[in-house]
């Protein structure tokens, strides 16, 4: 599938042999400092049952984030799981969505299967899909990871989130942390980078090495998946044009937009007519721009429109599983002959963690090819804060949590909240501004 699926078929054939044969190299140099590491750490993270924690118990508005001290801890399950410190987790659009209830009439069966989706089976919720922390337990059968890795990570929507002291993944979710970002960046990315990845790759046809001269064009480009997007796409050699009001145009030129419209100054569809059509359009805004958009691309070329605005989970809400899939998949399908008949492609992109896919956003990451886009920042204390800033819409980066200190990296920080506290002054700080479990 490209370059991202070549890295993930190479992780998984090659690492496991290389992780065995670093490891014993350094065993032998360093006696039993790394058994005993896991030995302690393991031993710690299974003794204890419960952790602090932001958890909704029903779906609403910002007023249903509790905080709770007595949050049922993770541990390690199975041979390929990993239980993960958070040092820093990131608030995305979706988590909004999930706080109301997107979604869930399909998550709620992969929360609790046995409760054959009725409600409230899925409560308590701890949302956040992203995290970058410190590994402290790893099952019998990871290869990957030991210990005291620094990793980050984007959580499946059906898995409990980052809001809370620890979380539990499997190894082929997980990846190391770039070593050039602090935690507090590197929770920034995961969730824009597997989005982004699944709809230019998966969806898009695009990889490292079918990208170069590309014509891309994204809209809303200025929050999470549109800054990444961007210094992704150019990475790989893509000419990039992008929609974004008049005040982020500095941010999108800085991460290497080539071309920039200005959706307020007047009629987008019109002006962006007037450029050379484009290989694929990458829509992060939905409502009336497919109406337009896909007239600007290049017809009986192979050029694609990958929307991540779909109706899928809102039909199976609205409708419920089956007649919601049946009616997503039939309107689906007639845009998709619709726009085949006049020579584009048409297709849905959809957020799909992944652990090796990580891996190589981290090497571009670490040479310097991709910033963080850090926004603001809040203490774990702020959370509902956090979500008010989410909720206010018109993005020009991510919203970051943190939840334990560290010492900070560089990168591309527009407007910063308060730093971090130590791990004991953030919990006695919930514990005054919360309600109580």
């Amino acid at each position: 599938m490209g370059s991202v699926k070549v890295t993930a078929c190479c992780r998984q054939l090659f690492l496991p042999h290389a992780r065995a044969l670093a490891l014993t190299t350094k065993m032998a140099s360093s006696g039993n400092i790394i058994c005993s590491l896991r030995r302690n750490l393991g031993s710690s993270s299974r003794l204890r049952s419960r952790m602090p924690a932001w958890v909704i118990d029903e779906y609403g508005n910002n007023g249903v984030l509790r905080f709770t001290e007595d949050a049922t801890a993770p541990s390690v399950n199975s041979a390929s799981e990993v239980l993960i410190q958070v040092h820093a987790a990131s608030l995305n659009p979706l988590d909004i969505s999930m706080r109301s209830g997107y979604g869930s009439n399909l998550l709620k069966l992969r929360w609790d299967p046995v409760s054959l989706g009725q409600n409230g089976g899925e409560f308590p919720i701890i949302l956040g899909r992203d995290v970058s922390g410190v590994v402290v337990d790893c099952g019998s059968g990871v290869t990957h990871f030991k210990p005291g890795d620094e990793v980050w990570a984007a959580i499946p929507p059906w898995k409990q989130g980052s809001l809370a002291e620890m979380v539990n993944l499997t190894e082929y979710e997980v990846s190391h942390k770039p070593r050039s970002l602090s935690h507090k960046e590197a929770a920034s990315i995961p969730y824009v980078a597997a989005t982004a990845l699944s709809a230019l790759v998966n969806a898009g046809g695009l990889c490292r090495n079918h990208c170069t001269n590309k014509r891309v064009l994204i809209t809303g480009a200025s929050g999470g998946v549109g800054t990444f997007s961007i210094q992704l796409l150019k990475a790989w050699g893509a000419h990039v044009t992008v929609t974004c009001s008049h005040n982020a145009e500095g941010l999108v030129r800085g991460l290497g937009a080539d071309e920039v419209v200005d959706y307020t100054a007047g009629d987008v569809a019109t002006e962006l007519g007037l450029l050379e059509k484009f290989d694929v359009i990458l829509d992060n805004v939905g409502g009336d721009s497919e109406q337009w958009a896909l007239g600007l691309l290049k017809s009986w070329s192979g050029a694609k429109y990958v929307t991540l605005v779909t109706p899928f989970l809102l039909n199976i809400d609205s409708m419920g599983l089956l007649e919601g899939a049946v009616h997503s998949g039939l309107n689906l399908h007639q845009k998709v002959i619709t726009n085949m008949c006049n020579g584009v492609f048409y297709r849905w992109g959809f957020y799909a963690p992944d652990g090796p896919a990580l891996d190589e956003v981290s090497q571009l990451v670490d040479a310097g090819k991709i910033l963080p886009v850090v926004e603001a920042t809040f203490l774990f204390s702020q959370v509902p804060l956090a979500f008010q800033k989410v909720e206010g819409g018109h993005a020009r980066g991510k919203t970051v949590v943190t939840v334990a200190q560290e010492e900070e990296g560089t990168g591309v920080t527009e407007e910063e909240g308060e730093t971090s506290d130590t791990p004991e002054q953030v919990r006695e700080e919930v514990r005054q501004a919360a309600p109580k479990s």
